[in-house]
This record gives C-alpha cells, structure tokens and sequence, in this order.
C-alpha cells in the first residue's frame, strides 16, 4: 500500500513536470490571458479550470480504456505520441512569438466587456473547453494513464499544471512574456518529450 501511494505521488509531479512545459507556450496561456484583461481575473481562473478539469477527465478516461490493450502496443502508442509531440512543439519553436500575437488577436474576438460574474466564468469555460480539445496536454495526459496506469494521480497531476499556467497567465501574463521566449519553452518542452520517447523505444525494445 505504501509502495503504490509513492509510485502514485510519483506519478503525480511527473505528469505535473511535463503537462507545465507543454502547456505554458500554449494558445490556452494566451487564451486565459486575454480573458483576464476582459473579465475578472477570478472569475476568468475558475471557468478556465472547470474546463481543464472536463478536459482531463476525458483524456484520462481515454487513456485509462487504452491500458487495456497487450503492452507492446500501449509502450508502442506511446512513443508515438511522444515524438509526434516532440515534432509538434520543435516545429511551432521558430515562430512561437510571432503566433503569440495572432492567437491573442484571435482570443480577444471571443471576448466581450460586458461579462460579470457567472457569465464570465460560462465565457471563460467555453473559449478554453473549445482551444484545449486535441491539445498536445490532453494527448499527454492520455499518454500518461495508457502507459503508467494510476488515473486519479494523472488527473491531478495535469490538472494542477493547467491551473498554475492558467493562474501564470491571469496574474502576470504580460510581464512573464516580456522575460520569457516561448521558443525557448517550446524547445525545452519537445526535448522533454523527446526523452520519454527515447526511454519508451527503450523499453519496447526490452519487452
């Protein structure tokens, strides 16, 4: 019992440490802050992570019915979508920054000013629910359950990275994209998923 709750805890930073990289450079971070300049930030902060969580559901719902299937074919779907991943983001790099301000163009079109209260936070659900779905995050967090199992700490684990990136973006989102180059984090974020791909060949290999 005392072995499965660490390996879950472990589980838990892991999906953490690798949906935070993939998701700050996102056009949901974008997203989340063009919201907060329309509507209150608390209110933009909730719906934003309701939706994540819906999110994360069904990703780890999918993932979770995929572990079922004989082991060199998860450990093979995985280092799939860990190098389709990797190849995504190193792609996106060299024009991340440019994009930044398109998406925040595109983001802003969605807004209106005149959202309060509960209404901001249904606006805030719906412009997120509808960026995030087929997101690099959500394929990750799937990824995550098919391979490692431990649904609930995958779960947790994605949605708290969600939440603080969306909490980034809320509160200082413009000062953190004057000091970061969301090419560098595009870059990091394909490495990392570079390296569970080649862990993953590995593995397979070993089977």
């Amino acid at each position: 019992m005392g072995l499965a709750l660490t390996m879950d805890w472990h589980l838990l930073l892991l999906s953490f440490a690798l949906i935070f990289p993939v998701e700050l450079p996102d056009k949901t971070f974008v997203a989340a802050l063009v919201l907060s300049t329309r509507y209150r930030p608390l209110a933009v902060w909730v719906g934003v992570g309701l939706a994540f969580a819906v999110q994360c559901l069904l990703a780890v719902t999918a993932g979770h019915a995929v572990s079922f299937l004989p082991e060199w074919v998860v450990q093979l779907v995985s280092v799939v979508l860990f190098l389709a991943g990797a190849a995504l983001l190193f792609r996106a790099a060299p024009h991340a920054d440019e994009e930044e301000k398109e998406q925040e163009d595109h983001f802003a079109a969605k807004a209106t000013r005149d959202q309060k209260g509960w209404h901001a936070v249904a606006t805030s659900f719906v412009v997120l629910f509808a960026a995030e779905w087929g997101d690099l995050s959500q394929v990750l967090t799937l990824n995550l359950v098919a391979r490692y199992g431990s649904p609930v700490a995958v779960f947790f684990g994605a949605w708290a990275a969600l939440l603080a990136v969306s909490g980034l973006a809320v509160l200082g989102g413009r000062v953190l994209l004057r000091y970061l180059r969301l090419s560098v984090v595009h870059y990091v974020a394909g490495s990392v998923c570079l390296l569970l791909a080649t862990v993953g060949l590995y593995q397979l290999a070993t089977l």
